[in-house]
């Protein structure tokens, strides 16, 4: 979870109230957020160079750690935070943010070269017009710039913000790349000062130079070795931005900053959208004319545009009854509408065309985690309190009947002498293939970016992890009774996504004398607890085994399963070459059913 660290007297003057520690604390779990450490600028600076506490910190402020959810973007500073407990304490109305009504002759454009699909496509950008900063404000757009790197940009690969001195500069502004083609525009064509320097730098040259930085050498890898570089200019061609490592110093913000203008670009269209709209709505405050933001035209290549940021409001209706029924309590409309304004959304009843009461929510743009009625749900709860929820039984618990026959398996298979695992669902596509003499794993489903070779696709049959646990106790003493009841994974046309699970149930035998009758034994002892009676071959009544022919298995010492004309099942003894590609070293009988099948 994110941690933003503010001072305590700025924290409490911008609330208008001074708060006890304990009274903070007290108000933070209230809204859903915790105070994770009191510490001072002194103390931290210690703490990362892991020097010795000192002694009285005398007047130095007071810095409160305050952990936020990961995906409440608007609360990543100090701004965000306090505006967000005034709504909830009714100290503030909720903000309405607004577009400023210009003609699009005289809103600022932004023209999109067709080369930079090549590497990062998209670009949003606005303008906050007549901004005054503090120190104190200042910083906090610096670090709110930071906390959203590192959290919904994923480390700029995503999203990187630029954030330049609007009267610097002269629109229409050009965001195109650079080729590393000579002739054409060589990267070594871009010059320009960067942020915090004084000297240019070349392109190529600033990659060299950024590689000893340590803030900005993790950013490099991004664009580095592509054969692009994205750059970001005014009409005098003056350098805004190298995206996503470095602003040019030629428009960097300060203190003295009136205008405003922001930039991003992305990979991800979406994130880049909710990653202005945080930026502008909790900035807009410090404007002569208070969350009032200009947009700025995107112009496409295709001759396509559009106009940024979007700051309309998002409607969404969820039935009372949902509210009450999810939360546990019984609330009427008012109080449901009263305390979702205290968490920032605006709400008023209404009613369906059932006459069902509904309450209908407008969602803002600061709030970019409400997707669904459930994230509704969970602010009423918040703004109800936790602690004042009944808690209480549910008048009927009943369960799934593939977890109740799970559960019986279960029980009866511990009750002959075996001993419960729990294997990865993820493994190598080997293992499911070449180390159990099959040809290949053409119905696995295909993790598409693996961390490692060890989880390349999801298990087809739980016999892999089964072995591979032997494996790993072959010192154990034996003989070794184990068995799994688990989900495999197998491709499906006719399912939405293309797969389906299946509940499975995996036991193994191993040990010097593991014979074919000592796992055809645990068969008929679960059939019998089923209740299907053994049968000729033929019958549907029942089940029956018959001869099969699986590569995993010994030649003529093994069988499947049949059951009500469907086959459900395969046991026998384990090939040799099967257990020696898991370095088993005993003689092991193995028995896999389908458990969903009875069902």
């Amino acid at each position: 979870m994110p941690t933003v660290s503010v001072g305590r007297d700025r924290l409490f003057a911008a609330l208008g109230k001074s708060y006890t520690q304990e009274e903070f604390e007290d108000l933070c779990f209230n809204f859903g957020i915790e105070l994770d450490d009191v510490t001072t600028e002194k103390a931290i600076i210690r703490k990362e160079k892991h020097l010795e506490e000192e002694g009285d910190e005398g007047d130095e402020e007071i810095i409160y750690k305050i952990e936020v959810p990961a995906n409440r973007y608007d609360l990543l500073c100090l701004e965000g935070i306090t505006q967000a407990l005034r709504i909830f304490n009714k100290q503030q109305e909720i903000p309405k943010y607004t577009v400023a009504n210009i003609s699009k002759n005289s809103m600022l454009q932004m023209h999109v070269k067709p080369e930079t699909a090549l590497i990062r496509p998209h670009i949003v950008c606005a303008v906050l017009r007549d901004i005054t900063f503090d120190e104190a404000s200042y910083n906090s757009l610096i670090d709110l710039q930071d906390k959203l790197h590192q959290n919904i940009c994923r480390r700029r690969s995503l999203v990187a913000i630029g954030t330049h001195d609007l009267d610097t500069l002269q629109g229409p502004f050009t965001y195109e790349i650079c080729l590393f083609i000579v002739r054409l525009c060589h990267h070594q064509e871009i010059h320009f000062v960067p942020l915090k320097q004084t000297r240019n730098f070349r392109a190529d040259e600033l990659m060299e130079f950024y590689k000893s930085d340590l803030k900005l050498k993790k950013y490099l890898h991004i664009i580095e070795n592509s054969s692009v570089f994205p750059v970001v200019y005014d009409r005098n061609r003056t350098v805004l931005s190298l995206p996503p490592i470095i602003n040019g110093a030629h428009s960097a913000i300060t203190l003295k900053t009136k205008n405003m203008l922001i930039e991003c670009t992305a990979t991800d269209l979406t994130k880049a959208k909710i990653v202005l709209n945080t930026m502008v709505t909790t900035f807009s405050e410090y404007c002569k004319r208070k969350y009032e933001v200009e947009p700025v035209e995107v112009v496409y290549p295709d001759g396509s545009s559009y106009v940024y940021p979007d700051l309309s409001v998002y409607n969404m209706e969820v039935p009372l009854s949902y509210i009450n029924g999810t939360i546990g309590v019984s609330l009427e409309a008012e109080e449901v509408t009263s305390l979702l304004n205290r968490m920032q959304l605006r709400a008023e009843q209404s009613a369906s065309a059932d006459n069902e009461c509904n309450v209908s929510v407008l969602v803002p743009p600061t709030r970019s985690d409400v997707l669904h009625p459930c994230d509704v749900v969970e602010d009423v709860a918040i703004a109800y309190g936790y602690n004042n929820i009944q808690k209480r039984k549910p008048t009927s618990v009943k369960p799934f009947a593939l977890n109740e026959l799970s559960d019986l398996m279960r029980s009866e298979i511990a009750m002959n002498g075996f001993t419960e695992v729990l294997t990865w669902i993820l493994c190598s596509s080997k293992e499911i293939s070449s180390m159990l003499n099959r040809p290949s794993a053409d119905t696995a489903v295909i993790i598409g970016n693996p961390r490692s070779s060890d989880f390349e696709v999801v298990r087809t049959t739980l016999m892999p992890g089964i072995l591979k646990t032997v494996g790993h106790n072959k010192d154990h003493p034996k003989p070794i009774k184990i068995f799994e009841v688990g989900d495999i994974v197998q491709l499906n046309e006719k399912k939405d996504v293309g797969a389906a699970n299946r509940r499975q149930l995996a036991a193994l035998y191993c040990g010097t004398n593991s014979g074919f009758e000592l796992i055809h034994c645990l068969v008929d002892r679960i059939m019998e607890v089923i209740g299907t009676p053994f049968v000729q071959v033929g019958n549907d009544t029942g089940y029956y085994i018959q001869r099969s022919d699986e590569p995993e298995f010994l030649p003529g010492r093994q069988a499947s399963i049949t059951y009500k004309g469907q086959r459900v099942g395969i046991f026998g003894i384990v090939h040799p070459e099967v257990l020696n590609n898991f370095d088993v070293t005993d003689p092991c009988s193995f028995l896999e059913i389908d458990i969903e099948s009875f069902l």
